[in-house]
């Protein structure tokens, strides 16, 4: 009877999980982008079919909150990548926030600003430069919006206002990292996780930079490993802040929550070890769940 009382209640958390919510990032129009007049639109892209959303002006974050009785009281916010200029939603946002919730993890996908693409200028390389340096400090806004609005709304998602992270995949890599190296009180994130990010050129890590996980493949042919992840390891390993580096073989650029069937597949049992290893993965008073 006991046995089947745990299953049941076990099965009531999973019918109690929230739908996924979509809630604006700011009230109002985004600031900065106040002129913007292009239309969000998606796109398909061949290597996988699937959608991509482009053209975006109205920032938001979608709300998966995984099964009450899992709940750790942990949340990322997960921004895709997408070179700047679209955001892949699928396999490095939402695929990201149902596996995150497997782990008792609360996770928003981010929805951020990207340069203006579809018209005339997007031919002309001169005119996509100047938007793609317009458009970083506005998603970096973002980023640190997200992270501001979730702590600020944290007992309402049963969030721990000091456990509250962020991870980032190729150009949405460059705002987590970002994040972790420009922030205020509000904006810190508490840990970060950085996926094949893009590095930028020139930054010092500051003191209270938060503990970061990086993970690429050798052979990525978008991203040099040499210029990114393996920089930023040793810049927070010269601060002091602790960092875990995984560099695999094989497995490209852009593999997400795509199977490859290379080692690189094991990224997210590496990162999830490392949450783990955090102590971001329990709830207080229960046992870690790291595996020997």
């Amino acid at each position: 009877m006991i046995k089947v009382f745990a299953v049941l209640l076990l099965l009531s958390g999973f019918v109690l999980a929230e739908e996924p919510k979509v809630i604006p990032l700011w009230p109002g129009v985004a600031p900065g982008s106040e002129n913007w007049t292009q239309k969000e639109g998606e796109i398909t892209v061949p290597q996988d079919a699937a959608h991509r959303i482009v053209n975006v002006t109205r920032p938001t974050l979608t709300v998966f909150s995984p099964p009450p009785a899992t709940a750790n009281g942990t949340a990322v916010v997960v921004c895709p990548g997408g070179a700047f200029r679209r955001i892949a939603v699928e396999h490095e946002g939402y695929a990201v926030a149902r596996w995150l919730n497997s782990l008792g993890v609360t996770a928003f996908v981010l929805k951020y600003r990207v340069m203006r693409t579809g018209d005339a200028g997007d031919s002309d390389p001169a005119t996509m430069e100047a938007r793609r340096r317009e458009v970083l400090p506005l998603a970096l806004a973002d980023a640190q919006q997200a992270i501001r609005l979730v702590r600020k709304r944290a007992a309402e998602w049963g969030i721990a206002p000091d456990r509250i992270g962020i991870m980032g995949f190729s150009a949405g890599g460059y705002y987590a990292d970002a994040v972790a190296l420009q922030h205020d009180s509000e904006s810190r994130p508490d840990f970060v996780g950085s996926i094949y990010a893009v590095a930028q050129d020139d930054f010092t890590v500051p003191k209270d930079a938060p503990p970061l996980f990086l993970a690429q493949a050798n052979d990525d042919g978008s991203v040099d490993p040499a210029n990114s992840s393996v920089r930023l390891y040793l810049a927070w390993r010269k601060s002091g802040i602790p960092v875990e580096l995984h560099i695999y073989a094989g497995g490209g650029h852009g593999f997400g929550m795509y199977k490859k069937g290379t080692l690189v597949d094991d990224w997210t049992e590496r990162f999830r070890a490392w949450l783990d290893s955090q102590g971001l993965l329990k709830a207080k008073g229960l046992p870690s769940t790291a595996k020997p």
